[in-house]
């Protein structure tokens, strides 16, 4: 499942579901998909979110595994990993964006994004 964040401020955020529903409930969303931040609610959730993925403990957060999908795909220790903070980024300018415009940021089923 893909999941895709929108709002009125900038272009659209495209995840796997997996990684969305992490970072929602790292925000104090339920993780649910569809769902919503109001404007009024953005500064709790970028504050949450932040002190999250920047404390020291924020690449340790476990993500979920994925299957592997070929035999030769990396899977040893030398496997690249995106770390979670970089997953986050282009969340955070998001939420940025939108609580400087007091806008909403809405996420639902990529294939059925309305925005």
């Amino acid at each position: 499942m893909l999941v895709r964040f929108h709002s009125r401020t900038s272009a659209g955020v495209l995840m796997f579901g997996d990684i969305a529903v992490v970072l929602l409930r790292l925000m104090g969303m339920s993780g649910s998909v569809p769902g919503a931040v109001l404007a009024r609610d953005i500064p709790e959730a970028l504050h949450r979110l932040r002190q999250a993925v920047d404390s020291p403990e924020g690449d340790r957060i476990r993500e979920p595994s994925r299957p592997k999908k070929h035999d030769d795909e990396a899977d040893g220790p030398d496997a690249t990993r995106v770390r979670l903070r970089t997953r986050a980024y282009p969340l955070v300018q998001m939420l940025e964006a939108a609580a400087a415009a007091e806008c909403d940021v809405i996420w639902e089923h990529a294939d059925k994004a309305t925005g």
